[in-house]
């Protein structure tokens, strides 16, 4: 018996009610032996059978309202989770005692096939949009320790569904190859879809090579990359007696380059906007950190000294706690350790907002024992699939989230924040932030790029200087930005 218990869900692309399928073949008898194993194993794929996918649409409602009932959401899952979403757990009941429950995701139909394709077994069906809908909840909500999809290469209507799963999954991601090379897409673009897509997989097994002990053997190696999502109950304790604060953990003063925002003006909108503690995170400079902490002294605004700091070609990442100016232009190896040197928190910005240069999947895998935060939500995201992306991947890992305005414009501040109990140090933070609830509100991307821009480009330098001057007179006299 395997030491160690998961939840898995096998994902196929092909009909369930093909079993001369040798990837339905192959599923049903290792994720039969995983469940006899102990494991807790699901197996999602597309049917023919219209009843079928009745039958699992009314185990998906059940599940639903039992889920309502507890009074749980996707965050009891072991890892950040979405506060709301009521969890999908009774789906893995009684699903490891040798018999994995089969949901029928959808219903398909068959298309004709090349004859040499056929002979393979293969059978593809089209996607309709309603399997993708029921993916996104089963995987979003269902508490996984692993998503492992069977044939997930370009190409092919069918293997979409895999593909769809690898985007929706919160969990660890593990693949099996049942071709001897992918087909690549004949675009660019088809090609650089297929590349993101498939550096969503945490592992890739081949078909030659899979047995129930490897599986488990691998399940186990990517297991041991999670953090710990519980971190000190006896601080979790102390901490549940401390009064909330609202947090904002990324924005830039006139310290940054491409921001005019004067630190007594960021603190005056900080007090405005009912915000307890910031992190001043300007690019590659700690002073206007500095002199926040400094001039917040004993007031009701705690500061948090940071640095986002450019890296040579991997992206920026954010040092929390710091106290020394940390130099651009380093690989991100080697900036992550100098912030650890100085006994502060690594906080990865806007990961895989792919707009810019961020670090992405290849960049962080290598650091990620280091990475004590991720932002799952930026409002200066233009494209809020990346920030969703942000988030599955800090839940798949159990790594705490964060979030900040990441604003360069007093207006913009505190459109984003972490509601957490309040802290002293980085141990603390860390720790309350593991339990922490965020929350948005509408912003207009467009309204404070154009207040970004007003400040920093369109004045000249004159104008600049005499509107800075009248701002932090203004602050100091108590009247806001």
């Amino acid at each position: 018996m395997a030491t160690q218990r998961f939840a898995i869900a096998h994902v196929t692309p092909y009909p369930w009610e093909s079993p001369a399928n040798q990837v339905n073949a192959a599923v049903s008898e290792l994720a039969g032996e995983l469940s006899r194993r102990g494991h807790r194993v699901l197996i999602l794929a597309p049917s023919r059978s219209p009843a079928a996918v009745r039958a699992s649409r009314r185990e998906l409602r059940d599940a639903r309202r039992a889920g309502e009932r507890g009074g749980g959401d996707t965050r009891d899952a072991g890892g950040p989770g979405r506060a709301g979403a009521a969890s999908l757990r009774s789906l893995l009941e009684d699903t490891d005692a040798g018999q994995p429950r089969v949901i029928a995701i959808g219903e398909v139909l068959d298309v004709p096939l090349p004859a040499r394709e056929a002979r393979r077994g293969r059978v593809v069906g089209t996607v309709p949009v309603d399997v993708t809908r029921t993916l996104e909840e089963l995987l979003g909500r269902t508490p996984l320790d692993f998503v492992h999809v069977h044939d997930p290469l370009p190409g092919w209507v069918g293997p979409k569904i895999s593909s769809a799963a690898l985007r929706h999954s919160r969990a660890l991601n593990v693949a099996t190859l049942y071709a001897a090379a992918p087909r690549q897409p004949a675009t660019a673009l088809g090609r650089r879809f297929s590349e993101t897509l498939l550096g969503r997989l945490d592992a890739r097994i081949d078909a030659s090579e899979q047995t129930v002990d490897e599986l488990e053997r691998r399940y186990a190696e990517l297991a041991a990359r999670r953090h710990d999502p519980t971190g000190d109950p006896a601080l979790r304790r102390r901490l549940a007696r401390r009064p909330f604060v609202d947090v904002d953990l990324h924005m830039h003063t006139d310290h940054s380059h491409d921001c005019e925002t004067p630190v007594e003006v960021l603190l005056a909108a900080a007090r405005e906007a009912g915000l307890g503690a910031i992190a001043v995170t300007d690019h590659n400079e700690i002073s206007g950190a500095l002199e926040a902490r400094e001039k917040a002294r004993g007031g009701n605004v705690k500061v948090i000294v940071g640095e986002e700091v450019k890296t040579a070609s991997q992206g920026e990442v954010i040092g929390l706690f710091i106290e020394e100016k940390i130099p651009r232009g380093m690989t991100l190896a080697q900036t992550v350790a100098e912030i650890k040197r100085q006994g502060g928190l690594v906080y990865v910005p806007h990961p895989f907002d792919r707009m810019h240069a961020v670090p992405d999947y290849e960049h962080l895998l290598p650091v990620l024992d280091d990475v004590d935060a991720i932002e799952v939500f930026n409002p200066r995201v233009a494209i809020g699939s990346f920030n969703e992306e942000a988030s599955r991947f800090a839940a798949k890992y159990r790594i705490a989230a964060g979030a900040g305005s990441d604003s360069h414009v007093a207006q913009g501040l505190g459109s984003v924040r972490i509601r957490m109990r309040d802290f002293d140090g980085p141990r603390e933070f860390l720790q309350s932030l593991r339990d922490a609830e965020i929350t948005t509100k509408p912003t207009s991307l467009i309204y404070v790029q154009a207040l970004k821009f007003l400040q920093t480009r369109a004045r000249p330098p004159a104008a600049r200087r005499a509107v800075r001057e009248r701002r932090v007179r203004r602050a100091r006299e108590g009247g806001g930005a």
